[in-house]
C-alpha cells in the first residue's frame, strides 16, 4: 500500500510541470504586449504636431496600462513559477529581482489585485480625461466597478492578513 502511496503521490507532485507550457504561453503573451507598446508608439510620431494636450494624455495611460498589465503578467509567470513549479536558477546568478522568493500565493493574488486597481484607475483617468465623449451613466458604472475592485482587493489583503499574518511573521 505504501508503494501505490509513493507513486500517485509522485505522480501528483509531477503534476506541477504541467503548468509549465501556461508560463511559456505567458512570456510569449509578454511579446503581444511589447508589440503593441511599440505600435503605439508609432503611430503616436506622425500625429504628434496636430495631437491635443488630453489626447497625449490618453495615448500617454494607454501605453502606461500596457506597462502595468505587461509588469502584471511577468509577476505571475515568476512568482507563478517559481511557486508552483520550481527555483528559477538564472535569477540567482546575479540577475535576482528583489521580490523573487518572497512571494507566497497569497501575496501574489494581493498584488494581482493591486494591479488589477491600478489598471483599472488608469481605465477611469482615461474616462474623466474624455468625460465630455461619454454617458454620465457609463461614468457612474466605471467608478462603480472601480470601487468593487477596490473592496475587493481591500478584503482579500485584510483575509490574507488574517489567515497568515502569523505564519509570514516566523
Amino acid at each position: 500500500m505504501a508503494f501505490i502511496e509513493n507513486v500517485i503521490e509522485r505522480f501528483l507532485f509531477w503534476g506541477r510541470w504541467l503548468l509549465t507550457p501556461l508560463y511559456v504561453g505567458l512570456t510569449l503573451l509578454l511579446l503581444a504586449f511589447a508589440f503593441k507598446f511599440f505600435q503605439e508608439l508609432v503611430h503616436l510620431v506622425p500625429r504628434l504636431p496636430d495631437l491635443a494636450e488630453a489626447d497625449l494624455v490618453l495615448v500617454a495611460l494607454g501605453l502606461i496600462d500596457l506597462a502595468l498589465v505587461g509588469n502584471l503578467v511577468v509577476m505571475v509567470i515568476l512568482a507563478g513559477y517559481e511557486s508552483f513549479v520550481s527555483r528559477i536558477e538564472a535569477a540567482r546568478e546575479g540577475d535576482q529581482l528583489s521580490w523573487m522568493g518572497k512571494v507566497d500565493a497569497g501575496t501574489l493574488k494581493i498584488k494581482v489585485a493591486a494591479a488589477i486597481v491600478a489598471i483599472s484607475s488608469i481605465h477611469l483617468l482615461k474616462a474623466f480625461v474624455n468625460a465630455e465623449k461619454i454617458a454620465n451613466d457609463k461614468l457612474v458604472m466605471l467608478v462603480v466597478i472601480h470601487m468593487t475592485f477596490v473592496v475587493s482587493a481591500l478584503l482579500l489583503a485584510y483575509v490574507d492578513k488574517l489567515a497568515f499574518a502569523a505564519h509570514r511573521e516566523h
